[in-house]
């Protein structure tokens, strides 16, 4: 075994969730890289310290360039706004550093392409954070779509909804300033993920994107509570996609239907351990919905747990991450989802923005 020591730049939410997922990663998938937590960046030096402690990083810094430059850091983990992905991704490229990115991969798609390039010439390995098509029971049900078991896909239905801005009481805050922060710029991704994944590139679209609650506590709203958009996929299938962070009762409503020539899937992040199939097989009057319980039998499912049906969680799904950026690393060849896919994610975003601004359809391959 080799250790590799990582950087992190970022102590939140997302910081704390990597810093969980690479200090347990090791003994869980037994990996031939170890991670050893070298270096923490947070913004201010009371945080950074707190952060340090807590987590178990070596050292810690308020400086991202320390980190980045540092010889003792062998991989960056940018979990930090996205108004800050572009800079410090090419800085790392730049010192010759693998780099995971959390999503979006830029604050615009202009920042997108500029990190996709130099990450190419850079030759350092590239992932994306798109942690909830991780999960045992999605991949199975990417597995199933690709062996043909619903048969041709013809319509996709997804939502990422959730409800952390319902309450009108709420106060502004940075969520609620600029477009980079509202619901196209931080649920949408997730979803357009998925649905590319499962079913494959995005050909056209029409959007709407709108802010329900325009006054808040302390501020006006300056992005979009919510949107949807009619697609039509490359492959013929048509989609439906809606994203919001006012959908009252969502907590974590990452969820989809496929339907195919053969069958149907469906499945809701809510109940993430369970994937429903309907296959058109057998008497008419035995045929159903059955409810399939992920277990070992299902991708990444095992070092977590030997008994089916016991589940896995959120956490879980980052630490699968971080299996296959180390592997990536280990095999000196990029994973999926790199950069490429981030780009591609904020390229549908941007044209289904344009489209809710045009009230018109349009084709991708403008963007």
């Amino acid at each position: 075994m080799t250790n590799i020591k990582i950087g992190i730049i970022g102590g939140g939410y997302m910081g704390k969730a990597h810093a969980a997922a690479y200090a347990s990663v090791g003994a869980l998938f037994e990996t031939p890289l170890r991670p050893v937590l070298e270096m923490v960046c947070a913004t201010t030096p009371d945080s950074a310290e707190r952060y340090r402690s807590k987590f178990g990083f070596a050292r810690a810094t308020t400086d991202w360039r320390e980190l980045v430059d540092d010889p003792d850091v062998d991989a960056v983990i940018i979990a930090s706004p996205q108004s800050t992905h572009r800079e410090i991704a090419l800085a790392a490229f730049a010192a010759k550093k693998p780099v995971f990115c959390e999503k979006p991969l830029g604050a615009s798609l202009k920042d997108s392409r500029e990190m996709l390039s130099a990450a190419e010439s850079s030759g350092c390995i590239h992932m994306v954070g798109f942690n909830y098509i991780r999960t045992p029971a999605s991949q199975y049900a990417r597995q199933l779509i690709a062996e043909g078991r619903i048969g041709d896909v013809t319509w996709f239905r997804g939502e990422h909804t959730e409800d952390f801005l319902a309450d009108t009481a709420l106060p502004a805050t940075w969520r609620t300033k600029g477009m980079a922060n509202g619901t196209m710029g931080d649920l949408a991704p997730h979803m357009i993920n998925a649905a590319r994944a499962l079913i494959g590139p995005i050909a056209s679209l029409s959007a709407i994107a709108e802010t329900v609650h325009s006054e808040r506590p302390d501020g006006t709203v300056t992005n979009d509570d919510q949107a949807q958009m009619m697609c039509r996929f490359e492959n013929g299938a048509q989609g439906h996609l809606f994203f919001s962070r006012v959908a009252t009762g969502r907590k974590m409503g990452y969820a989809y239907e496929i339907h195919g020539t053969k069958g149907s899937i469906k499945f809701d992040q809510e109940d993430q351990n369970a994937l429903h199939l309907y296959t058109m097989e057998g008497p008419e009057a035995e045929r159903g919905f059955r409810k399939i319980l992920t277990g070992p039998a299902h991708p990444d499912y095992l070092p977590f747990c030997q008994g089916p049906g016991h589940g896995t969680g959120y956490q879980d799904t980052i630490i699968i991450e971080a299996h296959d950026f180390l592997r990536a690393i280990h095999e000196k060849r990029n994973i999926w989802p790199t950069f490429a896919e981030g780009m591609e994610v904020n390229r549908v975003v941007n044209a289904a923005l344009d489209s809710s601004e045009k009230n018109a359809w349009v084709q991708i391959a403008d963007y």
